[in-house]
């Protein structure tokens, strides 16, 4: 039998006495719970709210990169990096979002999760891949949707469109070549439509 949903205020005033001084924010939003920790007290918090009582988090559904670099409300004053994770209960039938942001940067820089959820394993290769998050701790951390001789991190904003180099197969070495990027970036203007009654639309 599935469990009632508790109303969101109370799972965030739950969570926020279950962490305590571990968590540097606890907010609801949109009727769902945002809570932000410390690099230094991002592992302890997860573990937390994965074993304590009222948290009871045992399974972590999603986690990802961000580069907040280009958010209006963040931009180059604050830190660059987060990680992103969503934590599910089934036996509370309750959901959270935890953040995290790295405290470098230019070596950024978190603990790995995947000892407490191996669902972690990866969700952290596929946001050090993409955005060059370090986790310390994880135990295979090595590119997971880009090819092994891949430069870069191609989710950061100041990445190029195009990329630095391209591959293409060589039929007189028979083998895959890399080579500088050839395409020359250009930026295409969409044609406006500015007729009043386009698609029926008013």
């Amino acid at each position: 039998m599935t469990a009632i949903a508790i109303q969101p205020e109370r799972l965030r005033d739950l969570v926020a006495a279950a962490l305590g001084e571990r968590a540097r924010s606890v907010t609801l939003a949109l009727g769902e719970v945002t809570v932000e920790v410390s690099a230094a007290e991002y592992l302890g918090a997860m573990e937390l709210l994965k074993t304590h009582p009222d948290c009871r988090f045992e399974q972590l559904i999603d986690l990802c990169g961000i580069d907040y670099s280009a958010y209006a409300e963040v931009g180059r004053d604050g830190l660059r990096y987060a990680a992103v994770s969503h934590l599910l209960s089934v036996s509370l039938n309750q959901r959270v979002r935890v953040r995290v942001f790295c405290p470098d940067d230019d070596f950024p820089l978190v603990a790995s999760v995947s000892e407490l959820w191996n669902s972690a394993n990866w969700f952290e290769r596929e946001a050090f891949d993409l955005y060059g998050i370090v986790f310390d701790g994880h135990n295979d951390l090595r590119r997971i949707l880009t090819d092994y001789g891949f430069i870069g991190h191609p989710f950061r904003k100041d990445f190029p469109l195009s990329g630095h180099v391209e591959m293409r197969y060589d039929a007189e070495q028979q083998r895959v070549v890399y080579q500088p990027v050839t395409i020359e970036p250009r930026e295409i203007t969409p044609r406006i439509i500015r007729e009043e009654k386009y698609g029926g639309l008013h």
